[in-house]
């Protein structure tokens, strides 16, 4: 709380989102072109991440894959480009609950990426009330 001349502001967060996101490079190419493993990878990741699968849909395109998991929190996706040995992966939640981070960095050991070049935006909402206090 922040007071000021008898008015007290205080933070109240309205909604947690945190969201996860990166590029990953030399992965290893058999996890690349594997729909059931990735499937799973990004199965047991929501579970890492605390959060509450509803859903997951996969799809071959040309050698790569794409898999998306809805869950009840927001979603992971992950897409794969194995003639790059390259993937981007994109894990979104919100409820303090929920551990995006190590989600995402489950997904990352699971491809064996030499590099990883990741991003973080905190997409929560918050509102600050105004309390005036009478003297």
């Amino acid at each position: 709380m922040l007071a000021r001349k008898g008015v007290v502001l205080k933070k109240i967060e309205k909604v947690v989102g945190k969201h996860v996101y990166g590029n990953l490079y030399e992965c290893d190419y058999d996890a690349l072109v594997d729909e059931e493993y990735l499937r799973d990878t990004v199965i047991e990741a929501a579970r890492k991440g605390n959060m509450t699968l509803l859903d997951v849909r996969s799809w071959k395109i040309g050698l790569g894959v794409s898999v998306v998991a809805i869950v009840l929190e927001s979603h992971i996706t992950v897409h794969t480009w194995p003639e790059f040995s390259f993937a981007t992966v994109d894990v979104y939640s919100c409820g303090s609950h929920t551990d995006p981070e190590r989600a995402f960095e489950y997904i990352v050991s699971r491809l064996k990426a030499r590099k990883v070049v990741r991003g973080y935006v905190d997409r929560s909402f918050d509102e600050v009330e105004t309390i005036s206090i009478l003297e």
